[in-house]
């Protein structure tokens, strides 16, 4: 099965367990990807907590192959150019993610 993910929260629980699912997925052999928009453009600012390891379950998740993308118009209404954990993408991107999927999820 393939999974899609739109993580649109910044608050590290909501981000923490959109991964630690995208993971589960991974590990249950479905594909996943995930694709930030909203606040979520904001993944890679957002500092781990005594609570949430957020930077490891972000690493977790790339190492067995889960797919990353953020919305370019979500980053350039916050200053950015760039986010260091994944390429950026454009609504066509999310459109086709969500065209692909057999399931969409959304956390936040």
């Amino acid at each position: 099965m393939k999974i899609g993910i739109i993580l649109q929260s910044n608050k590290p629980e909501h981000i923490w367990n959109a991964f630690r699912f995208a993971i589960t997925a991974l590990e249950a052999k479905h594909r996943a990807v995930i694709f930030l928009m909203n606040e979520g453009a904001e993944l890679d600012t957002i500092a781990d907590t005594k609570e949430f390891d957020i930077s490891k379950k972000i690493a977790e998740y790339k190492k067995l192959k889960g797919t990353i993308f953020a919305c370019r118009t979500c980053l350039e209404i916050r200053g950015k150019k760039e986010i260091g954990v994944c390429p950026i993408s454009t609504m066509d991107d999310l459109l086709k993610i969500v065209e692909e999927s057999d399931k969409i999820l959304m956390f936040g």
